[in-house]
């Protein structure tokens, strides 16, 4: 990582990290304590963030996105990739290493250059004896538990068409985000979609065209339009 500089945020990114639900749900100071914590890098495309593995280190922690895209993945030795998400800026990551002390569980890389905020492990720790954001991250884990259930159920209990009507609705409302507003268009390749459903490109390619045949989607480079969010969701009711 780059050396950081103590940043005056940009109104993009504060704009960015205020579009985040979990962010917005905590009472202005606390808000304010965390950025007033953060220390601005830049990172190209294709940086590391973390590996999986890694120990928690000096100039590394929490980090808040400000801007660009991260792959969140893991890396079996065969080769094999599972994406379990793609964080959006205003999204905020890395803090289980720093609650239980163990090595990351995942790889964060770039998709594209980044501006993150990066909140030491000693600033989180001061941070964290303020009851009030010390309860804001007891709910920011209590809903990725949430999602991990969605996602344990779905390959148990659904079917394939089911997983990906599923998948492709928790990504129109922002993947980690979970935003309460529900975009029309998924801006993902088909190959990485196929990566978090633990299916291949093929197999995936065959769900979609006949979403699109039934008028429920529409394909294009690198995007999926969700032309009927009910009939996603109706999906996903039936498993």
């Amino acid at each position: 990582m780059s050396a950081p500089a103590k940043p005056r945020l940009s109104a993009a990114h504060r704009a960015a990290m205020e579009s985040n639900p979990w962010f917005m749900s905590m009472p202005r100071a606390q808000r304010e304590n965390l950025l007033g914590a953060a220390e601005l890098i830049h990172l190209r495309r294709g940086a590391m963030v973390f590996r999986q593995g890694d120990p928690v280190i000096a100039d590394g922690g929490f980090f808040g996105l400000a801007a660009g895209t991260i792959k969140i993945s893991s890396l079996r030795q065969d080769g094999r990739e599972a994406i379990l998400a793609v964080l959006e800026p205003g999204n905020w990551f890395g803090e289980i290493t720093l609650i239980d002390g163990s090595p990351r569980t995942h790889d964060a890389t770039a998709l594209e250059a980044l501006d993150l905020l990066v909140i030491s492990p000693q600033a989180f720790g001061l941070l964290m004896r303020d009851v009030l954001f010390a309860n804001a991250i007891a709910a920011m884990l209590a809903a990725r538990v949430r999602m991990l259930y969605g996602l344990a159920e779905d390959a148990t209990l659904r079917s394939l068409r089911a997983r990906v009507a599923h998948r492709l609705l928790v990504l129109a409302r922002g993947d980690a985000t979970q935003s309460q507003h529900t975009r029309q268009r998924v801006a993902l390749p088909q190959e990485a979609l196929a990566m978090m459903l633990g299916v291949t490109r093929q197999t995936l390619s065959k769900e979609l065209n006949a979403l699109a045949g039934e008028g429920v989607v529409s394909l294009g480079y690198g995007r999926i339009e969700l032309l009927s969010l009910d009939a996603l969701q109706r999906m996903v009711s039936t498993g």
